[in-house]
């Protein structure tokens, strides 16, 4: 039925399309900190915590270090809460499906774009709860977006990874609120206008995605959306034992493979690919976010307080955001380079996409690396570099971390494990405010030795291929003794 194939692919494309607008202007924004505090400072917000002291020749200076310190509590509190509650997310998104869980979100995105547009200098307070209602609003867009891989088969990974980096880029949606306030439209405007968005988001909950979920493999002449109930409720069916069906399904397709029975939750939670996906994440996670929440004050010092000068690196970094959703699917490229090729002998697709992701690991390691290295440099010119590998980096983070839980794990377990990952990395992140502290306090300001601790600490995140890399090989040597054995005999 040609004009049925048709309408199946305008319509998976339409949902590809507006999940990337909306992960690209919406889910993210909380990691553009720095462009909203430009704002916020220049509103008065937490000003009463500036105080005069003497400054170097006896000269009267405002020491605004606690105002600092309390804009970077807010960006603690929200990033934290952005991964911390993914892990209850998940959950729900598992139990209850993807109209629920975008319901959910819609409403907390919603309560939290109306927070800020209603606080004030007077009620500055409200950003707390704000910034963390619009973080965990924004994971559930993404999280409920990301199964639309599924519709692309042997391009799921690099649809993943280029819905994360457009997670990232999300994050120049505060940048087009600086410079709206710039040209003098009010921060209030501004956030009502996101709130008013939200009526698309319902639009795209009910007619361009599932009530459940989006199985995979995906059965043919798969339909969903709120026009084709029947359909959808057929679908929905499939989607439901398909978890169980999975491996029989991939069996029937290669005869080779055995069936096996998939690994339970708890299997999988204890696993050595999971502990070692934690640190990864964890340790890389922890030095971006110490990194955007302290931007303004290093930048502060970089240009001895400069405001002009303040204002164009700020307005560089945020531009360079846009750049994740370009950078992200170059992670998916590298995961998805084997589909469509012949597999070696008795590996299974799992084996050949754990073996894709080795690279993809490591590369993510190297320009964490490079990336801290730069931002430990008190060189201003450098910050453009070190811009570029964030934003960089940062893509192939996020996107890495949810292509490779789809591939390692079972994905009826794939909302929980994702949860659980970001939730105990969130955790982890809580470092950021005691080394901020630390940076303000006993260090006078200076975050050099910070800097080179959180360096050394990333090296730690190149466990991880290393392990998936040792692991991939240990199963190809074993497969060839098998082969060998079986040839012999």
């Amino acid at each position: 039925m040609p004009g049925l194939e048709t309408s199946l692919v305008a319509r998976r494309c339409l949902t590809f399309a507006t999940g990337l607008v909306e992960c690209l202007c919406f889910a993210g924004a909380v990691f553009g900190w720095a462009s909203l505090v430009f704002v916020l400072k220049q509103e008065g917000y937490f000003s009463s915590l500036c105080i005069n002291a003497t400054g170097i020749n006896s000269t009267q200076v405002l020491d605004c270090s606690r105002q600092d310190e309390q804009f970077s509590l807010v960006f603690t509190i929200a990033s934290f809460m952005n991964n911390f509650l993914t892990l209850p997310n998940g959950f729900l998104f598992d139990r209850f499906g993807t109209t629920v869980a975008r319901l959910v979100g819609i409403l907390l995105y919603t309560t939290g774009t109306l927070m800020v547009a209603f606080s004030t200098s007077v009620l500055p307070n409200l950003l707390f709860p704000a910034l963390s209602l619009l973080s965990v609003g924004g994971i559930l867009f993404l999280m409920t977006n990301m199964q639309v891989g599924n519709l692309f088969g042997s391009h799921r990974s690099t649809i993943i990874t280029l819905y994360n980096g457009a997670f990232d880029s999300s994050s120049a949606l505060f940048l087009v609120i600086k410079l709206l306030f710039e040209s003098g439209v009010s921060l209030r405007a501004s956030f009502l206008f996101l709130s008013a968005c939200s009526g698309i988001h319902l639009l795209r909950t009910f007619f361009l995605l599932p009530r459940n979920f989006i199985p995979y493999p995906l059965p043919d002449h798969y339909t969903y959306g709120i026009t084709c109930s029947k359909s959808e409720t057929l679908s929905s069916e499939v989607a439901a034992n398909g978890n169980a069906q999975t491996a029989i399904e991939e069996a029937a397709l290669n005869e080779d493979i055995p069936v096996k029975q998939e690994k339970s939750f708890r299997e999988c939670l204890l696993s050595r690919f999971f502990a070692w996906h934690l640190l990864w994440l964890s340790v890389m996670q922890l030095r971006h976010y110490l990194f955007i929440g302290t931007l303004n004050p290093m930048l502060q010092r970089l240009t001895a307080g400069e405001s002009s000068l303040v204002s164009q690196y700020t307005n560089a970094f945020a531009i360079t955001q846009l750049c994740g959703v370009l950078c992200a699917p170059w992670n998916g490229l590298i995961m998805d380079r084997h589909k469509g090729k012949p597999r070696r002998a008795g590996e299974s697709e799992q084996e050949a996409d754990l073996r894709a992701s080795v690279l993809s690991l490591f590369l993510t390691a190297l320009q964490c690396l490079l990336f801290s290295v730069c931002a430990s440099t008190p060189y201003l010119p450098l910050q453009y570099l070190t811009f570029i590998l964030q934003v960089l980096n940062r893509s192939f983070l996020y996107g890495g971390n949810a292509a490779f839980i789809s591939v390692a794990f079972p994905s009826c377990h794939f909302g929980k494990l994702y949860g659980f990952v970001m939730a105990l990395s969130a955790v982890f992140s809580l470092l950021q405010y005691p080394c901020f502290a630390l940076v303000k306090g006993a260090l006078n300001g200076d975050p050099l030795y910070v800097n080179i601790g959180l360096t050394v600490l990333t090296l730690l995140a190149f466990i991880h291929p290393l392990s998936v890399y040792l692991h991939c090989r240990r199963v190809s040597s074993q497969q060839a003794k098998s082969k060998a054995i079986s040839a012999s005999s």
